[in-house]
């Protein structure tokens, strides 16, 4: 379940996890980050996700990875924006004003390309990725920003009642990856109107990720 598995579900439109808004959760929950305009935000497997719109109408920089191309030119087209592409080994960068995506297998991606990072919104990334693979994304996702302060976003249900992605994380293994470097603390748990994808009772929650020099222990 990589590039492959996600590219099918763009090319067969199966964006279910695709909101018709910004996030609620980011909306109530981005002044924790306590950032200014110009400071800028990661968003790891991004998507076309609308999020992004509303962050630079906030004012702030948005830097995203994407598997998928095709997501990344459908976020532009919305956006009304001709991106400029530049080819960086494995992966692409597609870049317009306060905009940078970078199109490609995360892995492939490095801090000298990705740049200074002031904060991470992890929406979808975690839970899009299976138990085998969520500690590597973790320790590269801290390399990758230099342990910036994050907000992230998980989803706690009994997992054999339904496969994922999105996959339940639970707080014991956000903790288990994060409680080195970051101090954690649970911003809001709500349970999911109908259960997720409407089959399985669940509680969405967003978590503060503040490193430890900044947070308190």
């Amino acid at each position: 379940m990589e590039a492959n598995f996600w590219q099918d579900k763009w090319q067969k439109q199966e964006l279910g996890f695709h909101l018709p808004e910004p996030h609620p959760k980011l909306v109530r929950h981005l002044a924790s980050l306590k950032l200014v305009p110009g400071d800028i935000l990661f968003l790891p497997l991004c998507g076309k996700s609308l999020d992004i719109a509303w962050l630079l109408n906030q004012g702030f920089r948005v830097t995203g990875a994407e598997w998928v191309q095709s997501a990344v030119e459908q976020l532009f087209a919305e956006l009304g924006v001709r991106p400029q592409i530049t080819e960086l080994g494995q992966v692409k960068k597609f870049s317009a004003d306060n905009l940078d995506i970078f199109v490609g297998d995360i892995f492939a991606l490095h801090s000298q390309a990705l740049g200074p990072i002031d904060a991470i919104y992890d929406r979808a990334a975690l839970v899009a990725l299976p138990p085998s693979t969520r500690r590597l994304y973790s320790q590269h996702l801290m390399a990758l920003t230099g342990c910036a302060p994050q907000l992230l976003i998980s989803f706690d249900y009994q997992q054999e009642r339904l496969a994922g992605p999105p996959f339940s994380v639970v707080e014991e293994e956000i903790r288990g990856l994060y409680a080195e470097k970051f101090a954690i603390s649970l911003l809001e748990s709500k349970p999911i109107k109908d259960g997720l994808k409407g089959k399985c009772p669940a509680d969405e929650q967003i978590w503060l990720l503040l490193p430890k020099q900044l947070g308190t222990q």
